[in-house]
């Protein structure tokens, strides 16, 4: 049942952001918008919801291939692309390393406290952190 919770929580930000994109015209996708908005609660909440946790983890083993259909697509449209390879790998590029710090924050913001107490009770005992 927490997992359908779970998932009703993800659907519910989900129509919110396409709700938010539609009635504000921004030019992002309504998927965007509503991670934006779940995030953006997140943070403000302090604490990472167990029902969005659970849910959350069985999309993250499907991950590869719910991206798939958008990767294949690029390669129908390829041509489209043809003059704009530069501005496509510095998008890449930045893309990832903003996911890549952000992800990093979050971790840091989110991990359990008893974690990094034991982790520097650990450190200052002399016992490097491997």
């Amino acid at each position: 049942m927490s997992i359908l919770r779970g998932f009703l929580w993800l659907l519910g930000f989900l129509i919110l952001g396409d709700t938010l994109v539609t009635l504000l015209a921004l030019p992002i996708s309504n998927g965007v918008a509503g991670m934006l908005l779940i995030t953006v609660w997140l943070m403000v909440r302090g604490r990472l919801n167990d029902d969005i946790a659970i849910a959350s983890q069985s999309l993250i083993r499907l991950l590869a291939m719910l991206i798939m259909p958008g990767v294949v697509g690029v390669f129908f449209i390829a041509d489209e692309f043809a003059g704009h390879w530069l501005a496509i790998a510095v998008a890449l590029i930045v893309g990832t390393l903003l996911s890549v710090l952000t992800t990093l924050w979050l971790m840091l913001r989110f991990m359990p406290k008893a974690a990094q107490s034991s982790e520097e009770s650990t450190n200052r005992a002399g016992h490097p952190h491997e």
